[in-house]
């Protein structure tokens, strides 16, 4: 694809931005404190540039990272051969993202500056009071702190696309770039809706899928002319496995910007007439009509291209493709081009707090729940929509490895499959149920959602394995990949891993899991997990691996480094049982709130008060402590129990194919005992092994009722003859 038509949807970019921001009246001049034509539209011109640029780094190193070959010859297991020549796709993904990443750079500084200015409602000047100004909108502000957030991932992760080569190092650079996106998601109309946190996280997955989406889409044009190989040796046409690829990929992006899309809208447009009348939501619906273009044709490569392209000497469908991702580019642009012009515009519903919000919402985001009831440990919820679509995202997931594995022939146990949905049903009751709508007003309540999170929902989906399904059904790049790396080698690669050796180690495993709630805790990290989104996520996070990997370690069955033997499991599980109910007595006795700025100042006035509720959440990290924990150790009582009967049922296997082999030679070695010990004795020693119990028994008549080498030596000769009568009984019985 030719750079013209590469350069057409940039363009077309601007085009529908410039007609987008006078429709919707964005563009125009402010009555009161206006920061002049220049900031009004250079601001949304610096974020349409910032947001492609970020979108071509994102998609430039998942091209890198998971689908294109890394090198012209070798495999993934020479990826550190330095000789190995690199494949032009890759080399090219790499430095279109590197100058990508430039262009990142250099928009988020423009959007930093001109975002103050339009904020200030003052143009730009050189002056020092401006100057000053702006450092303080840097350092103070929250837009302005998430700028410059912005603006110093994007630096970090353009140096690090101009020298790191290693596909470990460009994977650790792709998550920092999608870090790079959550201070974005952050300043948006979200923060100060009527459900924040939920806008937040519905726009947070947004940008992910659309940068995987239309970053692809680019890598697609970009590489065009090299993925049908050339002259050069060691190249061959990675067009169809890189399109079969992404294919799956943009699936998986097209139903996140689709549903989050529709989710974001419905937080910000509340009634039809709103979505129809007025221009923001006419925007919305034509970029979600343009969003529905994008699908359709993803789904036309899919069913179509894909499996032409995999015949040789499809012209056609080569022709055919490049003209859907041409079309896909210029739809694109005029989708980014709207999704900027409705960030610029305003909502309907107000985007300020209330001057009469009361202290609960100030300080949570929401209104107080009515009073906690039986009942309402049912009714009342919340939907937190990263935990929503981390859920589905596991059960579709799940659904899809089991229907690959069965479709081959093999099987796949029910009660795995039972646990998991268990496991993904409880994790929704407790960051969207109750728990968590309840959990931000009452420390029990919180108490509640925390050991739920790290000591129930991580027992069924332990017992769900799902790794041991994902390494069955995920597909192997084989030997010939080049370097390319999938799902399944990186899945491989992280059990495997020195970090996966450490944070597995069963010891590492049982400190962490309990020693993290008192740091926890006892610590400012536990009011700022209560007052700030991020903060609160990343605890659910935190807690949930946290129980997880503890549980995986006692009982689960899914690949790990090392595993404790099965006394070792006990004794770990007997002591987090007891620092659990160390830690549970000493809340209960204590006089000091824990984050005081937080639940001493909510406002509630019904329930008990807030130290009598800290003190019941004390009994209940008791309580629920202990439970969950003495199930596990039951669970590996059990799992002990049939490791010995699989270990005696495995002997007594080897013995039948043997013919005893084992039992001989150890009566052999009595029989040598035997001997030497007659010739000390200075009596003859008798020659045939078989003579062994009767020499036995009288030395064992003549010996001093000390003499334990003779009587060791009975016992030797007895458990030799239990031991034949009962394996021949065995075999009269077959």
């Amino acid at each position: 694809m030719s750079v013209p038509w590469q350069l057409a949807g940039l363009a077309v970019l601007f085009l529908t931005l410039a007609a987008a921001l006078v429709f919707s009246g964005a563009s125009a001049a402010r009555q009161v404190s206006d920061p002049g034509a220049l900031v009004r539209w250079g601001l949304p011109v610096a974020k349409a540039v910032h947001n492609a640029s970020i979108a071509t780094v994102i998609g430039g190193l998942i091209f890198a990272v998971g689908i294109l070959p890394k090198n012209l010859r070798g495999s993934r297991s020479r990826e550190k051969d330095l000789e190995a020549p690199e494949h032009p796709a890759f080399a090219r993904a790499l430095a279109v993202a590197a100058a990508a990443g430039a262009a990142w750079t250099l928009s988020a500084v423009a959007v930093l500056v001109l975002t103050y200015a339009d904020v200030a409602g003052q143009g730009l000047s050189g002056d020092a009071e401006f100057t000053r100004s702006l450092v303080y909108f840097m350092t103070d502000i929250d837009t302005g702190k998430a700028w410059l957030s912005i603006t110093i991932i994007a630096a970090v992760v353009t140096t690090a696309l101009f020298g790191v080569r290693s596909l470990t190092g460009l994977a650790f650079t792709l998550l920092l770039a999608l870090i790079g996106l959550i201070p974005t998601a952050l300043i948006g109309h979200s923060s100060s809706s009527s459900d924040h946190e939920g806008a937040i996280n519905s726009l947070g997955l947004h940008l992910v899928g659309v940068s995987v989406w239309v970053g692809g889409i680019i890598m697609l044009a970009v590489l065009s002319g090299l993925l049908a190989g050339s002259r050069k040796p060691g190249t061959s046409d990675i067009t169809e496995p890189t399109l079969r690829r992404f294919s799956a990929l943009a699936g998986f992006a097209f139903v996140l910007v689709f549903a989050s899309g529709v989710i974001n809208a419905a937080i910000r447009v509340t009634n039809l007439g709103d979505l129809f009348g007025s221009a923001y939501g006419q925007i919305i619906l034509a970029k979600a009509l343009a969003t529905l273009v994008l699908g359709g044709i993803g789904f036309m490569h899919r069913q179509w291209v894909i499996p032409q392209l995999g015949k040789s000497g499809s012209m056609s469908a080569r022709r055919v493709l490049w003209q859907l991702v041409l079309v896909e580019l210029l739809v694109m642009g005029a989708t980014s081009g709207l999704a900027v012009a409705l960030g610029r515009s305003a909502p309907p519903q107000p985007t300020t707090y209330a001057p009469d919000a009361s202290p609960a919402f100030i300080l949570s985001g929401y209104e107080l729940p009515p009073e906690l009831t039986p009942e309402r440990w049912l009714t009342e919820w919340r939907f937190d929509w990263l935990w929503v679509g981390v859920a589905l995202f596991g059960a579709v997931s799940y659904i899809l490895g089991i229907i690959k594995i069965r479709k081959r022939g093999d099987s796949w146990s029910w009660f795995k499959t039972v646990n998991w949905m268990i496991g993904l049903v409880i994790l929704t009751y407790i960051t969207s149920g109750p728990p968590a709508v309840y959990g931000r007003v009452l420390f029990s309540a919180h108490m509640v959602d925390h050991m739920a999170l790290t000591m129930v929902a991580p027992i069924f989906l332990v017992l769900g394995s799902p790794v041991t399904l994902a390494l069955r059904a995920l597909p192997s790049r084989g030997e010939g990949a080049h370097g390319s790396r999938g799902l399944r080698e990186w899945l491989l690669l992280f059990v495997h891993s020195r970090f996966s050796q450490v944070v597995t180690h069963p010891l590492f495993a049982a400190a962490n899991f309990a020693g993290s709630i008192v740091l926890f805790y006892y610590s400012d990290l536990f009011g700022l997990a209560m007052r700030e989104h991020v903060g609160h996520e990343l605890m659910n996070v935190h807690f949930l691996l946290t129980g997880y990997i503890f549980v995986l370690s006692m009982i689960g069955s899914d690949p790990l480094p090392r595993r404790a033997p099965y006394p070792m499991r006990l004794l770990l599980l007997l002591a987090t049982m007891g620092f659990h109910a160390f830690f549970g007595v000493a809340i209960m006795g204590g006089t000091g709130l824990l984050a005081a700025d937080y639940f001493g100042n909510l406002g509630r006035t019904w329930g008990a008060s807030a130290i009598a509720d800290q003190q019941m959440g004390g009994a209940v990290a008791w309580g629920i402590g202990e439970v969950p924990t003495l199930l596990v150790a039951i669970g590996v009582a059990v799992m002990w129990s049939r490791s010995d009967e699989r270990e005696t049922r495995r002997v007594d296997r080897a013995a039948d194919r043997n013919n005893d082999a084992d039992l001989s030679a150890y009566n052999d070695m009595f029989a040598r005992l035997a001997d030497r010990d007659a010739k000390l004795a200075g009596r003859p020693a008798s020659a045939n092994p078989t003579a062994l119990t009767t020499q036995t028994t009288e030395a064992t008549d003549g010996a001093a009722p000390g003499d334990s080498a003779s009587t060791g030596h009975a016992t030797g000769s007895i458990g030799e003859a239990s031991s034949k009568t009962e394996r021949n009984t065995k075999l009269e019985g077959r």
